[in-house]
Formats: C-alpha cells, sequence, structure tokens
C-alpha cells in the first residue's frame, strides 16, 4: 500500500512525498482509512517509533476547515519536547495548505507570546496539560468548537499525574468530538480514560498490547552497585561507533552520570528538568545532528526526541514504572532499523527484568560485561578502520612527503604501526590495565518482593515501613477549596523540580491544606523549587512537618498526623499571626483541627478568594455522548468539518 492509496488531499500527499514517505507502517496503514472514513473515536496501539504522529495527524489535518480560524483539532502530549516535535511534524505536513496555523503551548516560554499566536487563528493546539489549562482559566483557548482530541503518550500522561487535568481540559470540549487516543502500551489507567470519554471506539493494536518493538535486541548486565558506572563506560568503549541514549531515573543522576562522561572525554551532555528551554534546545539540536554522540536523559525529558538511527538505549537505571522500559527502548530501531535496549542492574534486580520480559513478550538476554582484551581489540580494529577509510588529499600533503620519509627511513613497517597504536592508544590502554572483572552474580535469595513493578507480596509492609523512613513528609497551604488536586500537586512538582512519580509517595489533599511525602534526598530541591510558585492565583507555601517518620503509627486529626509541624524557627511562625499559636497548642498536648491553617490562605484579596471558594468541586464527568444507559447514537453528532 502506498500513501497515495490512502485518500488524503493533494496538497498533503505532495508534502509528504517531498520528505520522503513513500509506503505507510503498519499502525498508519489501519489508522489513516479509518479516521478519513468514519466519525468515531479510534485507540491505536503501537510501539515508540512506529509513525504514530503521521498515524492520527495527516487524518487530522485531511479534516481540518481551513476557512475556519476556531481550534478544531487539540493534540495533547505529555512534554514540551513532544509537543515541539508533533508541531514541527504537522507543519511540515500542511506547508502546502495555505492558511492552515498549528500552534504549540507549553510550559517553561513565554505564555504572552502563545496567546498572540492563538489570537491570530489556531485550527490545531497542540499543548502540554499544564499550560493548555493556564490559558482556558485565562479564556485564551476556546475548545467549544473542537472537533477531534488526540491524547498522545496517553499511559505517560497518566504516568506522570496528569488524569485530573485531562479530565478537566475535555469537560471544556464538546460532547459530540471524536477521541483519538494512541499509546505505546495499556495499563489500566488508560482504559479508563476510554471508557469514560470514548463511545465504541475503534481498536488497532499493532503487535501484542505492552510489546515492544521486534527489531531491539534486549541485553542486560549484572554487576554490583558501585560498579555501575564502570560498567557503562566499559559497554560504551566496546561500542565506539555507538550513537546512544542513556536513561536515568533522576535529573541529579543524569547530570552526575554526563558529568563523568564529558570528564573521561566522552562525547556526551545531559537533557533533564533543570535546564532553561534554550539550553534543552542547543542540546537537542547537537544531538539531531549528530554532533552529540551521547545523550543523558531523564524519563521525562527524553518523551518527544524523535531521533533516527539511534544504535543503543542504555537504561543506567532501570525504570521505576515497567512501562517505561517500553518507551525508553522505543527510542532505537525507528522507521524499521535495528537497535540495542541495554540494562545495567544490581545483584537484587532480577525480579525486575523478569517483569519486564512478561510484558514486552520478549527475552532479555544476560550478557558479561566486555573484558579489557575486548575492548582492546574492538578500539583497535575501529581505528584501523577508520584509517583505511579515510580519503587522502595527496595534493596537500605531497611537498611534505620527502621530509616525512627521511625522518622515518629507519623503522620498519611493524616499528610503525606499533608506535602509532602506542601515540593513540597509551592513556587508554593504562587506564584499563588494572581493571577488574565488574561482572557480577544475581542474588536470587533476594530481590524486592515483587513480581512486577505494581503488584506487591509477601513483606510488602515491612517494606513500606522502610520505604516510609526514605520519605520526608510536606506542608502546601492550598487544598481543596483551592481547586487543588493530585494531579495538579504531581504537575507542579515534575515540572519545577526534575522529579518523576517514582520519587513521590502518599498525597493527601484536604479541605484548606495538603500534604504529600517525596524521597528524603529530594527535600532541598523541593524547598527551592517549589516554594512562591502560582497555582491559580496563590503562591504556594511548603514547608517540611515533624513527625514523618511515625506516620505509620500516628493518628490522625482531620486528615494530618498527630504532632506534624513545621519545622520553621519558632520565633519566625509567631510572626506570622495568620499562622496560629502552634507552640501554646503542642504545650496543651489538644489536637486541634488545624482550622487555624486556613486563615493563612485568607489573603488580602478577599473577593478573589471568595470566587474560587464558590466554585463547585470537579466532579467526575459521564460519559461524553451517551446517556446513563449508554443509548446515545453517534449518529446525532453534529459535524462542522469541511468535507
Amino acid at each position: 500500500m502506498k500513501f497515495s492509496e490512502l485518500g488524503l488531499k493533494d496538497a498533503i500527499l505532495s508534502a509528504i512525498t517531498e520528505l520522503g514517505y513513500e509506503a505507510p507502517t503498519p499502525i498508519q496503514s489501519q489508522s489513516i482509512p479509518y479516521l478519513l472514513e468514519n466519525d468515531g473515536d479510534l485507540i491505536g496501539l503501537a510501539s515508540t517509533g512506529t509513525g504514530k504522529t503521521a498515524a492520527f495527524g495527516l487524518p487530522l489535518l485531511n479534516k481540518i476547515d481551513i476557512d475556519s480560524r476556531s481550534t478544531q483539532g487539540l493534540i495533547i502530549c505529555p512534554t514540551r519536547e513532544l509537543c515541539i516535535q508533533i508541531s514541527k511534524d504537522l507543519e511540515s505536513y500542511s506547508k502546502n495548505l495555505r492558511g492552515l496555523n498549528v500552534v504549540p503551548v507549553y510550559g517553561g516560554t513565554d505564555i504572552v507570546k502563545q496567546i498572540r499566536q492563538i489570537e491570530r487563528g489556531a485550527q490545531i493546539i497542540v499543548a502540554t496539560p499544564g499550560r493548555l489549562i493556564d490559558l482556558i482559566n485565562r479564556k485564551k483557548i476556546k475548545l467549544g468548537e473542537v472537533e477531534a482530541v488526540i491524547l498522545d503518550e496517553a499511559d505517560e500522561m497518566l504516568n506522570m499525574g496528569f488524569k485530573e487535568d485531562i479530565d478537566a481540559i475535555l469537560e471544556q470540549t464538546p460532547d459530540h468530538k471524536n477521541v483519538w487516543l494512541f499509546s505505546a502500551t495499556m495499563p489500566k489507567e488508560v482504559a479508563r480514560i476510554a471508557q469514560t470519554y470514548m463511545v465504541d471506539p475503534f481498536e488497532i493494536t499493532v503487535g501484542g498490547k505492552n510489546e515492544g518493538n521486534k527489531n531491539i535486541e534486549h541485553h542486560y548486565y549484572v554487576v554490583k552497585e558501585r560498579d555501575r558506572f564502570q560498567a557503562l563506560k566499559s559497554i560504551i568503549d566496546f561500542n565506539p561507533n555507538i550513537y546512544g541514549l542513556i536513561f536515568c531515573r533522576t535529573r541529579r543522576d543524569t547530570a552526575a552520570v554526563a558529568d563523568k562522561l564529558m570528564a573521561g572525554g566522552y562525547n556526551a551532555e545531559p537533557i533533564h528538568g533543570d535546564l532553561s528551554q534554550a539550553q534543552r534546545d542547543r542540546v537537542m539540536d547537537k544531538f539531531r545532528n549528530k554532533t552529540l554522540q551521547i545523550l543523558v536523559a531523564t524519563d521525562v525529558a527524553a518523551r518527544g526526541i524523535d531521533v533516527n538511527d539511534i544504535t543503543h538505549v542504555i537504561h543506567y537505571q532501570l525504570p521505576e514504572d515497567v512501562e517505561n522500559y517500553t518507551h525508553r527502548s522505543g527510542r532505537t530501531a525507528r522507521a524499521g532499523k535495528k537497535g540495542t535496549s541495554i540494562a545495567l542492574i544490581n545483584t537484587k534486580e532480577g525480579r525486575k527484568i523478569s517483569s519486564i520480559e512478561k510484558i514486552i513478550n520478549s527475552k532479555i538476554e544476560l550478557r558479561k560485561v566486555p573484558s579489557t582484551n575486548d575492548i582492546y581489540e574492538t578500539q583497535l580494529l575501529s581505528l584501523v578502520d577508520g584509517l583505511t577509510e579515510v580519503e587522502v588529499d595527496v595534493t596537500r600533503i605531497e611537498k611534505f612527503m620527502p621530509l616525512l620519509m627521511e625522518k622515518l627511513e629507519d623503522y620498519s613497517k611493524e616499528d610503525l604501526i606499533k608506535r602509532f597504536i602506542s601515540a593513540e592508544f597509551n592513556k587508554f590502554l593504562d587506564y584499563y590495565d588494572n581493571s577488574r572483572d565488574l561482572n557480577a552474580k544475581e542474588d536470587s535469595s533476594s530481590g524486592f518482593g515483587r513480581d512486577d513493578f505494581g503488584s506487591k507480596r509477601k513483606g510488602g509492609r515491612d517494606r513500606d515501613r522502610r520505604e516510609d523512613a526514605d520519605k520526608q513528609r510536606f506542608f502546601v497551604g492550598v487544598g481543596k477549596q483551592d481547586g487543588f488536586n493530585h494531579g495538579a500537586l504531581l504537575r507542579l512538582l515534575c515540572d519545577n523540580t526534575g522529579m518523576n512519580k517514582g520519587n513521590i509517595g502518599k498525597i493527601d489533599i484536604l479541605d484548606k491544606f495538603s500534604f504529600f511525602d517525596a524521597d528524603k534526598k529530594e527535600t532541598e530541591n523541593i524547598l527551592k523549587k517549589m516554594q512562591g510558585i502560582d497555582f491559580e492565583g496563590s503562591k504556594l507555601n511548603i514547608e517540611k512537618t515533624k513527625g514523618g517518620e511515625e506516620r505509620g503509627s500516628a493518628k490522625r486529626s482531620f486528615g494530618g498526623p498527630r504532632g506534624e509541624r513545621s519545622e520553621r524557627p519558632r520565633n519566625e511562625r509567631s510572626d506570622r499571626g495568620d499562622r496560629g499559636e502552634r507552640s501554646e497548642r503542642s504545650d496543651r498536648g489538644e489536637r486541634s483541627e488545624r482550622s487555624d491553617r486556613g486563615d493563612r490562605n485568607e489573603r488580602s484579596d478577599r473577593n478573589e478568594r471568595s470566587d474560587r471558594s464558590e466554585r463547585p468541586q470537579r466532579r467526575e464527568r459521564p460519559v461524553s455522548g451517551a446517556n446513563k444507559g449508554g443509548s446515545t447514537e453517534r449518529s446525532s453528532r453534529k459535524r462542522s468539518y469541511k468535507n
């Protein structure tokens, strides 16, 4: 099948032909005809790198009424990198459609500029959930005439805590819209979104659900924790032509690994949430242009990296959620090419490998960390191959040849080879001369007590206590009355601190304030990055609480643990009368319902605060386009697409 057989407009066909598109991928060949010919919802499941953007982008462009300036298509995706990438792809596909405007909106950049672009007319908006909600609240984006909503990387959006945001956005769209959901995996949370907002969706699955790309070879290496970085260097050195992506769990580890690689002379740079948008763009441009050989990234920052020819994906640490392994690995073997996914694990992580194998329906092969001799041989052959392939410009060196021959006439061919290799390799050889065997044996008697990343086994309660000891509890000065919810908190934490969902524990959203747990090592980062962040006109106040270690046994008072108090010095607290006299409460030993906490939220602009408190709380939306019995027919929808 060719694209010319799918029924696309000539203007779109000519654009994708100029881009080199000839035959559609499996997800494209099944999705595009259905979306062009049917007025219905669709679920598209396919591995990362199989062409999902074109699968929904081309039929969306084909249906847009260019004569209308209203927003007709809305694409929601989890990260700004993916938002930018989708927008660029759509602009490439539509370059011959005069009058079509695609506007990307995402955080970390000038919102005023985005508003101006929207006001000029945007038939298609590509957005991250947080910035989209901000613009909706400012009444700068109107979704009343949206005909198609596309949820791209739906599994990752839910994994990042955007469920409440997606609910709020979809409530702003008309019932007659189409919902197209595209994802690499189909966890239960994505299935719930489909059940809530889609009507009899047509499902297309390329490969098995949650399966990985069959063109990817999966390997893993078992090393002791202290040898993890050394093993990484050995693997890179064993693959001298690597064009790779290294994944770490946190932005701190990402920066540390990249710094160590750069200090060792490797062509590597990091990309993570602490970088500005300009810095991220610079790094990504270098990686796409292949002037950067190795990119070290967090899971969140890597979303939207659409780069061909990546040879290796290396999991420096396994992801917190098994679905992320599929997303990570999908960065290689794109466009039908082959690639390798390598995981470094310690001696107690064997069960995680077994869980991943079940999910991706593929075997992950145990490999040995390359030996010193293996690395020597590979590097030497790579050097020789480079010499034999180099182009010699005789005209430039001809006048120096007599002098060179005279200098080297006393050396044999063998001597020259030895000296040349020594000059190139002495430092490299010195480094590996003292190396030891980095391979370790899996500890079959231990493990994490889980069959996968989410299902608990025996001993889970004891493990939870151990995990609690590694958590710090925080107080947040807004709650349900402010429109605050789990998704908003997760989004703010991930966007502003660079953490992922795995760093965040229990969340309690109360009426006037909230609590959450996070890794203790992130305490300073959270207090620095989250203090004073704006949430719907309110400046967030974030504080550590005491008594966090006693969470498991403490009785709750109005949702908060007994004795849970800020670590702010008392004299500073007493200066802020609106916080109440906590020291007096403590001396009396009385249990307060903390109503005084709410006083802190009574800001000088009481009218604005009152408006927010009177707003009805967000509710779950019924199935879109259907009554309680689900009998509403799709045929009753009013259409506004231009035929």
